[in-house]
């Protein structure tokens, strides 16, 4: 593994570059670029998937996006997708300066909330030659529909107010994604089980990553409730698509995002692939689920970069 660094504009991009068994710089490989989940870092499920595509011959790529993790930016646990988008297309960029990238076998893969930051780039990124997901997600939709439409309009208005403060010399507000471990969790009575899986990878177990903060500043959510992943898919997506997804359902709705992503792609090459009896959390790290979900898009990747 390498560390390496880009810019989107002024901002320093952190990234990992996962490298194949006796990788030689001078000659070409098939590449590919990981986007990562809301809230999540570039050495956990970024890490997980990039390590294994390496090991079955790809240059992978995983980083942290602007104002998150180690890279760089003001104000910190920003989640824009638009500037999340453009750490794509700067990554892109930092790509196709190495000398042991192939520009023509460049493959995208996005995970989660990063499957629809992923998706969104690709409609106008034709450098990527195909594309995949995991547990794919528009943030904005999947946000949208998990309130009531008078709560949802109540939420502006109080981004708005919250903006006025802060412009009036308020502190920022940063509030956790989720909670900060299982006893905050019970505590609030959760019982969903997607959250408390969310809670069990990202602040109980070994994945556990210190520059990932759990914290979601709250303006963020101006942009996210806006954002459209898949609304011109079916206009402007032209790349082979794999999409995977658990086939356990469940709140966080990756497998009717799935469908939806996949029925909208005009692709004439595209795979729909359900890892049985995983859940949106089980395809991060459990290798039972995650060893299948690798080996399918290898063999995508494979396929359409050679």
């Amino acid at each position: 593994m390498k560390r390496v660094t880009f810019k989107n504009r002024s901002v320093d991009i952190v990234g990992n570059l996962h490298l194949p068994a006796g990788f030689d710089e001078g000659r070409p490989y098939p590449t590919l670029l990981l986007s990562t989940p809301g809230s999540s870092v570039k050495e956990q499920i970024g890490g997980i998937y990039a390590s294994r595509l390496a090991e079955r011959g790809f240059v992978a790529l995983t980083f942290d996006p602007s104002f998150q993790g180690e890279s760089g930016g003001e104000p910190r646990d920003l989640e824009d997708p638009a500037v999340r988008i453009e750490d794509i297309r700067c990554a892109v960029d930092f790509l196709m300066t190495q000398p042991f990238v192939d520009e023509e076998r460049l493959g995208m893969l996005g995970l989660c909330a990063g499957g629809g930051y992923a998706i969104h780039a690709a409609l106008t990124e034709y450098r990527f030659k195909a594309v995949g997901t995991v547990v794919a997600n528009d943030l904005g939709a999947a946000f949208r529909g998990a309130q009531p439409h008078a709560e949802l309009l109540d939420k502006i208005r109080e981004i708005g107010r919250q903006r006025t403060a802060e412009a009036r010399g308020a502190a920022h507000r940063r509030d956790p994604w989720i909670p900060d471990g299982m006893s905050e969790a019970k505590a609030a009575g959760i019982t969903d089980p997607a959250v408390l899986e969310a809670v069990e990878f990202y602040r109980e177990s070994e994945y556990r990553h210190p520059n990932s903060t759990n914290r979601l500043l709250f303006s963020s959510w101006a942009r996210i409730l806006s954002f459209d992943a898949f609304g011109l898919v079916p206009d402007l997506l032209i790349q082979p698509l794999q999409v995977v997804v658990g086939g356990r359902r469940g709140s966080t709705g990756q497998y009717e995002a799935g469908e939806r992503l996949f029925e909208r792609s005009p692709a004439t090459e595209k795979d729909f692939f359900v890892v049985e009896g995983a859940g949106h959390y089980d395809l991060y790290y459990k290798p039972e689920y995650v060893d299948p979900a690798v080996e399918r898009l290898a063999a995508f990747y494979r396929r359409h970069l050679g």
